[in-house]
């Protein structure tokens, strides 16, 4: 089956990106401005705002976090960019990435010319059970959320099925989150800018200062596999699986390819995109994989005329440890069962075979959900580049993908950027 391919090109020509973490002084006003005044720092040839066409966000729910719905045409205000036509697009965890996508197909179908992407989301205001509770509106409310179900819940069971099925030990897990800190400790946007033994080290000081018997952890392993300073979350997902509670911003300007050059001498080029929808935990033939994931990553590599082999890096979703080393095979990466091996290897460290999440992924930089999606187009951005400072992989990469995925894998975007020198 051949791919249907763009009407006409699309290019990537900057991004940008406010730092996430949390912010009790900022609203998704304050975090969306200050992406997209970085944005200008990546765009080398300047561009005025005002040739911006149109805006596309992604936003899962700044109705239940801020008491602010209608919120695509109040940023845009913000930005100084307003009349243009605003759209908020919702697709839970995906909503960045399936903005990125629909604001592609808007140049290629000839309609627009210039369009910014962004997504953003405020979480940390509310109470963490209100925020499980915002959270849980994008699962299932008749069959799942009836059943006790939360997100951990979800990906503990995925987890539990993907240990059954494959014989995959627990410490793969740890495998992903020690890599994805040690990522993060690199990214000066990222929520947590520390390693897992840093972490480690900090917890022994600050028993020490309290007067408390000191953990005698060695190292990193022995301190995640201990529930005193690893509380299991949704067993086998524990504190150190799961990605935090996070605010952020990220944004990225997509261009029709004839005008590329009046942006950059460097842009990247949308090779690829691929979208993929599934029902609920229940209706799925296997939880050890997210089929939503194996058809958009197919989607995409047909479209861009490419095998996953050529894939130099990619950003995927890893909201739980276990949804890393599910997508690392969903996408081809490793055959279906090698990926936890793969993650043990190291072979999705930053000098491995495949890098993943060399940002800190979705577990280290945060997951302010909205934004997620074209965050991890920032990383892309910067990695193809070669300027991604000490988190730079080898050589010198020139295609990576970003998969974004929605709620437990209802909706789940892949996108394909390459470099052309």
């Amino acid at each position: 089956m051949t791919e249907k391919k763009w009407s006409r090109n699309v290019a990537l020509v900057g991004t940008g990106m406010s730092k996430f973490g949390a912010f009790s002084d900022k609203t998704s006003r304050d975090l969306f401005v200050e992406a997209f005044c970085d944005l200008k720092n990546y765009v080398d040839k300047g561009f005025d705002p005002k040739r911006i066409e149109a805006l596309y966000l992604g936003n899962f729910s700044s109705d239940q976090f801020e008491k602010q719905a209608h919120l695509a045409p109040i940023l845009a205000s913000w930005i100084g960019i307003s009349p243009v036509p605003t759209m908020r697009i919702e697709d839970a965890c995906a909503s960045g990435g399936v903005a990125l996508r629909q604001a592609a197909l808007a140049i290629a179908s000839g309609e627009y010319d210039v369009v910014l992407v962004g997504g953003v989301e405020k979480m940390t205001d509310l109470h963490i059970a209100q925020v499980t509770e915002a959270l849980g509106t994008a699962a299932d409310s008749q069959f799942e959320i009836p059943a006790g179900f939360t997100f951990p819940g979800f990906y503990a069971a995925m987890a539990t099925a993907y240990m059954a099925k494959y014989d995959a030990p627990k410490e793969a897990f740890y495998h992903v989150s020690i890599k994805n800190h040690k990522n993060g400790a690199l990214n000066d946007n990222a929520q947590y800018q520390l390693t897992i033994r840093q972490i480690m080290e900090s917890k022994k000081e600050r028993a020490a200062i309290k007067g408390r018997p000191v953990p005698e952890w060695e190292d990193e392993m022995e301190f995640l596999s201990d529930p005193k300073g690893n509380p299991n979350i949704a067993w086998p997902m524990a504190l150190f699986d799961c990605s935090p509670v996070s605010d952020g911003a990220a944004v990225a300007l997509l261009v029709a390819e004839d005008l590329a050059q009046e942006f950059t001498d460097k842009p990247l080029y949308l090779i690829g995109s691929g979208q993929a929808s599934d029902g609920a935990l229940p209706d799925r033939e296997t939880l050890a994989s997210i089929p939503a994931a194996k058809l958009a990553g197919a989607q995409a590599y047909r479209m861009a005329g490419i095998n996953p082999e050529d894939i130099d890096l990619a950003e995927v979703h890893d909201c739980f440890t276990i949804a890393e080393i599910m997508a690392s095979e969903d996408l081809g990466f490793f055959p279906h069962g090698e990926g936890w091996k793969a993650a043990m290897q190291g072979k999705t460290a930053r000098n491995g075979d495949r890098p993943i999440n060399t940002s800190g992924g979705l577990k280290a930089k945060g997951h302010p959900v909205g934004a997620s999606g074209v965050g991890q187009v920032v990383e892309i951005w910067k990695q193809l580049h070669g300027i991604a400072g000490e988190r730079q992989i080898e050589g010198e990469p020139r295609i990576g993908l970003t998969h974004n995925v929605g709620g437990s894998g209802q909706t789940c975007v892949v996108n394909i950027f390459e470099r052309r020198d």
